[in-house]
């Protein structure tokens, strides 16, 4: 008989009921989702937040004189205010929105290697990293004519440590990695990687897309100068994301793009002087419901206690990495040793979408295929994996149910 792991000061039960889609029913069997590492589900708070925007001050934001932009401007700056406190940033001057994680590595990657990369000039990534943290910076460094350097993966899904020590040179000028691998689980050493950049006197710029909703950031006391995150990681609204960076980092980059909002003045034919931090980044009107979502998301995780959630999905993980193991024919892809929240797997002979799909007619969603991180399909030899990744609503009863459907399907596909 399975043994249930008592839940570390976590009210599972009443979480779930704050979350509408829970109820949901999918070809007449109660909704599962295991897909929260693509994107998560949404507390009614945030539902009703958003309804509040649209049906109560809906106006744009900045230069409006009159009470409902007023009123709009100051929830999207107490929005501000509020990412600021999560993850521990100095100043709100620091927080930059975007449309998501990729929208603001495209941003940094565009206006850091305009001003740091010259010929030659070297850009430090990893293999387990999403094409979002990829393609953005072979695109700039073709276009300075930078030098892309990679640290390679282990077999077990860690980063080879003494590999990326040794891959710095006089010429390397920013370290972009992911805090949290999306499809492997593996957490990195955030900490020590910084703190070994910065003796080569590099920047750093880290992806918590993954690790935003799972552990604590604190962007202060690790040191971090640059970080990036996507609100529908992390129970908010999509299209709405972030950048962090120190303010001297940000006030020397040049700006991304050009719009309302970003400029001081303008004069013709030229003359142009731009805004300060941090509406120099976004230009146009943004995302404000968006945002106002994102402030109340940020809030609802606050409260809930980030320490007693990652317990919650830590002990899920190691539940469903043991029941998973019992079954002939699988393979998990990545065993590292710190893990978070995610766990890939293939059964001999089965292809992940043929799996994918006979759960999900069982009501389980998870996600199948490479995961927009080829590069470690490469290094494994592999054309994909089927990839459960848990949120704070998931719950061990969810994960049997899984199990037992995974059986089923083997059966019918074997």
């Amino acid at each position: 008989m399975r043994q249930q792991q008592p839940i570390i000061m976590f009210d599972i039960q009443a979480i779930r009921k704050d979350f509408p889609i829970l109820s949901t029913q999918v070809y007449n069997k109660p909704l599962v989702y295991f897909d929260n590492g693509a994107t998560t589900q949404k507390p009614q708070i945030v539902i009703d937040t958003l309804t509040e925007y649209y049906s109560g001050y809906n106006s744009n934001v900045h230069r409006g004189v009159h009470l409902l932009s007023q009123k709009a401007t100051d929830a999207e700056e107490a929005a501000r205010a509020t990412v600021q406190g999560f993850i521990n940033a100095a100043r709100p001057e620091e927080i930059i929105f975007t449309k998501g994680t990729t929208d603001s590595i495209n941003l940094l990657a565009n206006a850091y290697c305009k001003a740091h990369i010259r010929p030659g000039d070297e850009i430090i990534i990893t293999q387990m990293e999403h094409h979002s943290n990829i393609v953005p910076w072979q695109l700039a460094a073709e276009e300075r004519g930078g030098i892309i350097k990679v640290v390679p993966l282990q077999e077990d899904g860690s980063l080879d440590m003494n590999a990326y020590k040794a891959l710095f040179s006089p010429r390397t000028r920013i370290v972009a990695f992911t805090w949290v691998s999306n499809t492997l689980g593996t957490v990195n050493p955030v900490a020590e990687m910084v703190q070994i950049a910065h003796e080569h006197g590099c920047h750093v710029m880290v992806d918590a897309a993954q690790a935003i909703q799972h552990l604590v950031v604190d962007v202060r006391s690790m040191d971090i100068d640059f970080l990036v995150f996507s609100g529908h990681k992390i129970y908010a609204p999509t299209g709405i994301g972030v950048l962090y960076g120190k303010y001297d980092l940000l006030a020397a980059l040049p700006p991304y793009q050009g719009g309302g909002s970003m400029i001081k003045t303008v004069s013709l034919p030229t003359g142009t002087t731009y805004a300060e931090l941090p509406h120099r980044f976004e230009a146009g009107t943004p995302n404000i419901a968006g945002i106002i979502g994102l402030g109340a998301a940020l809030k609802y995780v606050a409260d809930k206690g980030i320490e007693a959630i990652a317990a919650h999905e830590h002990q899920l993980l190691e539940y469903a990495t043991q029941q998973l193991k019992q079954i002939p024919g699988m393979r998990i892809i990545g065993e590292a040793s710190e893990k978070s929240a995610t766990v890939s797997f293939l059964v001999d002979g089965i292809h992940p979408f043929d799996i994918g799909e006979l759960l999900d007619k069982q009501g389980i969603a998870v996600r199948t295929g490479h995961h927009c991180c080829q590069p470690i399909m490469d290094k494994y030899c592999i054309p994909g994996t089927v990839r459960i990744s848990f949120a704070m609503y998931n719950t061990q009863a969810e994960i049997d149910i899984m199990i037992d459907a995974l059986k089923r399907a083997i059966v019918m596909l074997g």
